[in-house]
């Protein structure tokens, strides 16, 4: 069984979607600890409801190298073998990409290396594509562009709003996450030249 740590920002839908899954058996980890950055947030009364042991580390007043300590330590403290960014509104960068590196997953809601950044299922209506989707990917100093673990598509209608999108690319992102986690449980992810080759 696997060690998750999972960090949030805010209502924890994705967080919802690991826990249903591993309560499900579909996924063989167990959730450690769930760290937000934000207090009085949805996702830290998920895990409260499911018996997940949760915390709030604010980052207000902190450098971003000593916050990422505090995660660091944090994460170790409770043997935290994979790190899950669930909406998770911060860039992580050293040391936190130090200590685990190839360890630290995030999900985007658009086809990467399309729309990075915020905002991409307004970005995919604005910009008129025809095929819009979520990105489950490897996190590196580099923003939005690790390595692709999996990829979901949904298609653009004529009559999609952002809203209508989004609801759309969530109903795969709650598959998407879990299976990539999985993946990654069973040592299947592979790193190579770049790519992740799923063995």
């Amino acid at each position: 069984m696997m060690n998750l740590g999972v960090l949030i920002s805010g209502s924890g839908s994705n967080l919802q979607a690991i826990i249903d899954n591993i309560e499900a058996g579909r996924v063989d980890a167990k959730i450690q600890i769930v760290i937000s950055n934000l207090g009085d947030v949805l996702g830290l009364e998920r895990a409260r409801k499911h018996g997940i042991p949760s915390l709030v580390i604010p980052h207000k007043g902190l450098k971003r190298e000593e916050y990422d300590q505090k995660l660091v330590e944090t994460l170790r403290a409770y043997h935290v073998e994979l790190v899950v960014l669930a909406g998770f509104m911060r860039i992580v960068r050293e040391p936190l990409l130090s200590e685990f590196e190839g360890r630290i997953v995030n999900i985007h809601p658009a086809l990467l290396p399309s729309f990075p950044g915020l905002h991409g299922q307004k970005q995919a209506v604005d910009y008129g594509v025809k095929v819009s989707g979520c990105t489950v990917h490897f996190v590196t100093n580099e923003y939005d562009a690790g390595p692709i673990i999996l990829q979901r598509r949904v298609p653009v209608l004529p009559e999609d709003t952002v809203d209508t999108l989004a609801a759309r690319v969530f109903e795969q992102e709650c598959e998407a996450y879990p299976e990539a986690i999985r993946l990654f449980g069973e040592g299947r992810l592979h790193v190579e030249a770049g790519k992740v080759v799923i063995r």
